[in-house]
């Protein structure tokens, strides 16, 4: 019923109007707009944005300014605007739909839709009224089945075999990196190939070797920084946006390969992120920024002016830069860096990091080891913040050999342990994005666990055990790892970021002193 009423609306919709953007009646998410939207009978509508995404911007600028579409959300919804950057556990239980991400909730906060990407007016229009007319869950939204959650720690043998086939079966061997339409570098798959390559493995060499070739097309070569991703199945096809993850990631990619094969290329591609996170992402006070906008317009495709040079750009402007200084993000490069460094000796890059450090403890420190998101938190605090910034402190330790900086990281672990990790007998396993006991992330208070964050929180835990002998970080590497060897989860693609998991579980990290080891035993032969 509800698929016939969608087509005859699209069949006859009325020519859009326009309605100023600000029509709509937005508010922030918070537990009590369930509240609110029970007592008017009411739905609720999610957008969840990134405020450097073009389909983002296009989306607020036609569906959300038409006329039929706002008065649809006036009348029958609360509207949430979210910018994710700045949620991160809720940007996490919605990650896997893209940005934008559309969610739909009936008055209880019950998920009815959830929805991926850049929907037009018209469809907008269908979809609403339909959700109006007709409540109940739609196709998107599937009961979760119960789960056996993995009692083992580590996979085994046979699992690790399987899981390393699929693997390579998942790489794409004519392009490069793995995934068959968006093209970018996926630095934990980097990571784990060089797990393999210091066992000697020939095959992840030169797979190592064509991901990294073909993600320097991605590179800015006039300004420095990685672009997002290229679509289409090919690397010529670039999203603008350049956002910390994938800068950080790049560093850290480039520094292990310039260690591994010292192509003089490799360390070109991380210096010129390096200076692009010098030029455009540092504040005065030495940390960094989110983000920098794919459009110099909002809404309108930027392909010809980041085809032009410095001084042309410039003439027309520069595309907004996000300059909320955020926990995560600047753990990130901090730890990005500190990898540079090991791999150059550039005093310039180590003294980048350390002042973002100090800045950050300076400024985020929640003063019990664990770290605020951003000045003005009206959350938290988030798994991701005290993650990032307990590995940045780590790759400082490793960097310097200053122990106070592993006197940090333990402090980071122990908040992690006490806040995000359920020692209840019978708890589901896995660390938890937000608080234990926090229960405004979601309508309905259950707990997100997500497995890019398990394999984070497993591998930090590991080396925490490693380097200090103190069992207890053995609980959260623990229930990270049953999370992760659970199949459900396992199973999922990429695979390689379970790989990377177990393989250091079970050894040792990648660092570059290990990468250069392996370098140096090849070039003797």
């Amino acid at each position: 019923m509800r698929a016939l009423l969608i087509a005859v609306l699209l069949s006859v919709a009325a020519p859009a109007q326009a309605a100023d953007s600000s029509a709509i009646n937005w508010v922030e998410w918070d537990s009590a707009v369930f509240e609110q939207a029970r007592k008017e009978r009411k739905l609720v509508i999610l957008d969840l944005e990134a405020v450097w995404c073009h389909w983002c911007h296009v989306m607020d600028g036609t569906t959300y300014t038409d006329a039929r579409v706002v008065d649809l959300i006036n009348r029958h919804f609360i509207a949430i605007k979210v910018d994710q950057d700045s949620r991160p556990d809720i940007s996490n239980r919605y990650e896997d739909y893209g940005w934008p991400a559309t969610i739909l909730f009936d008055p209880k906060g019950k998920e009815i839709a959830k929805l991926s990407g850049f929907i037009r007016p018209n469809r907008m229009v269908s979809l609403l009224q339909a959700f109006v007319e007709d409540p109940r869950p739609g196709p998107s939204i599937t009961e979760p089945s119960k789960i056996a959650w993995a009692t083992t720690t580590q996979l085994t043998p046979a699992e690790r075999a399987d899981l390393h086939s699929r693997q390579r079966a998942q790489y794409d061997a004519k392009w490069g990196s793995w995934g068959r339409h968006h093209k970018f570098l996926q630095w934990d798959g980097i990571e784990y190939l060089f797990t393999q390559v210091v066992e000697g493995d020939t095959e992840s060499a030169a797979r190592a070797r064509q991901t990294l070739d073909a993600q320097l097309t991605l590179i800015d070569g006039v300004w420095g920084g990685a672009y997002q991703y290229s679509d289409s199945g090919v690397w010529t096809n670039p999203h603008f946006e350049k956002i910390m993850s994938f800068q950080a990631g790049n560093i850290r990619a480039y520094a292990l390969g310039y260690a591994a094969f010292g192509d003089k290329r490799y360390l070109d591609a991380a210096r010129s992120i390096e200076r692009y996170l010098s030029d455009f992402l540092t504040s005065p006070e030495g940390a960094f920024y989110t983000s920098q906008d794919a459009d110099l317009k909002q809404g309108e495709h930027s392909e010809g002016y980041f085809g032009l040079g410095d001084k042309a750009r410039r003439a027309l402007g520069i595309p907004r830069i996000d300059k909320n200084i955020y926990s995560r993000e600047n753990g990130w490069a901090i730890e990005a860096l500190a990898v540079l460094y090991d791999a150059t000796r550039d005093q310039a890059t180590l003294r980048r990091a350390v002042r973002a450090a100090d800045y950050i403890i300076a400024k985020r420190n929640l003063g019990t080891g664990g770290f605020a998101h951003g000045e003005y938190d009206k959350a938290g605090p988030f798994l991701s913040d005290s993650l990032a910034m307990g590995r940045a402190f780590l790759a400082l330790y490793r960097s310097t050999g200053d122990k106070t900086w592993l006197v940090q990281a333990q402090n980071t672990g122990k908040f992690i342990q006490r806040y995000f990790v359920d020692e209840r007998a019978g708890a589901r396993p896995g660390v938890r994005t937000a608080a234990v006991e926090r229960k405004d992330s979601s309508p309905n208070g259950d707990a997100v666990v997500i497995r890019t964050e398990n394999v984070v929180a497993a591998r930090f835990a590991n080396d925490l055990v490693s380097l200090t002998g103190n069992a207890r970080f053995k609980t959260m590497r623990d229930t990270a790892m049953r999370y992760l060897t659970t199949p459900i989860i396992r199973d999922e693609f990429p695979v390689h970021r379970v790989l990377l998991a177990n393989a250091e579980v079970a050894g040792a990290p990648i660092t570059i002193a290990r990468v250069r080891a392996w370098a140096q035993r090849t070039a003797r032969r």
